[in-house]
């Protein structure tokens, strides 16, 4: 089934849609005419923001609690065709500073999700956004789904516990899941206040403040990046299609690029701006990956996705929006 007929009026809940990729997701969603529903709980150093409900149809389809109340979220699922779970903490050093709560808003929020999915037995496809994180340090490049799950900070052991959770509960119970491993997402709307969500958001502050951006390490490390609308694209053909129930997909970038050479990018589509190599904070140190770019080949041969909008129109774009809207995310 293409994405332009799948979700016509179908009844879609959003978990986390006030963020950054649930946003841009359910503005996707609303122009292929499915019934939107968004849940945010609205903490501040996760990225939702009121701002983002401004295109949203109606107040009623906005429910500001958290995902963990099951008194709020069980008469949200019912009658749902999609759940995208898209709740959850992003920062990695926030989740060792703080793992207690990392461990609730990552393994107690998909938990009581899934529950209240148990509970209303209704069909509910859910689609789970997680991170590559969890794959550690790479052993081998680019990285396959095969790869083994070795995290290096707590947020990556949460989030593996979250995909875990996934898995049985779709095979014990039959709750249709798939799950999706997105890799370094940009574009409008990602939180740029801090580097909680990417360092690539904290880069375009410094840009757009007339500030230094700061590259850690030699400038050398390879990242591969996927533009938010191809991002949404994937999640909605996992929910759509079939033969995605049970699986797990990769996602990236149509390359890889140095730190350096991305930090070059910037600058010029910027036409102003600076940067410095500065050695890594030893806290940063202690959990980086080194370099990372993924095989999204099984995503690409299951479901048809490959990534339409290479890095020099996704930061155009992302740099065009952050100069029209900077005031309501700085």
């Amino acid at each position: 089934m293409e994405i332009k007929e799948a979700f016509l009026g179908k009844k879609v809940l959003i978990a986390g849609g006030l963020g950054f990729i649930g946003s841009n997701l359910a503005k996707k969603l609303a122009a292929l005419g499915a019934r939107v529903s968004i849940l945010d709980a609205l903490i501040p150093e996760h990225g939702g923001s009121m701002f983002h409900a401004a295109d949203l149809p109606s107040p009623a389809d906005l429910t500001v609690a958290d995902a963990r109340d099951e008194a709020k979220l069980i008469p949200l699922l019912e009658g749902r065709d999609y759940l995208f779970h898209l709740a959850g903490q992003t920062s990695h050093l926030d989740s060792m500073r703080d793992p207690w709560t990392d461990l609730e808003m990552n393994c107690r929020t998909s938990l009581a999700i899934l529950e209240a999915v148990r509970k209303v037995r209704g069909g509910t496809k859910v689609v789970f956004a997680s991170t590559r994180q969890l794959y550690g340090i790479p052993r081998s490049l680019p990285v396959r789904e095969s790869h083994p799950v070795v995290p290096v900070d707590i947020n990556g052991v949460h989030k593996m516990a979250a995909e875990w959770y996934h898995g049985i509960y779709h095979k014990v119970y039959g709750i249709p899941a798939a799950i999706v491993r997105l890799t370094n997402t940009y574009g409008p709307r990602m939180r740029i206040k801090d580097a909680r969500q990417t360092f690539l958001g904290d880069w375009i502050r410094r840009l757009l403040k007339n500030e230094e951006i700061l590259v850690f390490g030699e400038g050398s490390q390879l990242r591969d990046f996927t533009y938010v609308d191809d991002a949404s694209d994937a999640l909605l053909l996992a929910a759509c299609r079939e033969e995605a129930t049970g699986q797990i997909f990769n996602l990236g970038g149509e390359r890889a690029i140095s730190l350096r050479d991305l930090a070059d990018l910037l600058v010029e589509l910027n036409g102003r701006g600076s940067y410095r190599i500065v050695p890594f904070p030893d806290e940063l140190k202690a959990i980086d990956i080194g370099d990372f770019y993924a095989d999204y080949s099984l995503i690409r041969s299951r479901l048809g996705w490959v990534p339409s909008v290479d890095l020099r129109e996704g930061l155009r774009k992302t740099l065009e929006y952050f100069r029209a809207h900077g005031e309501h995310y700085l």
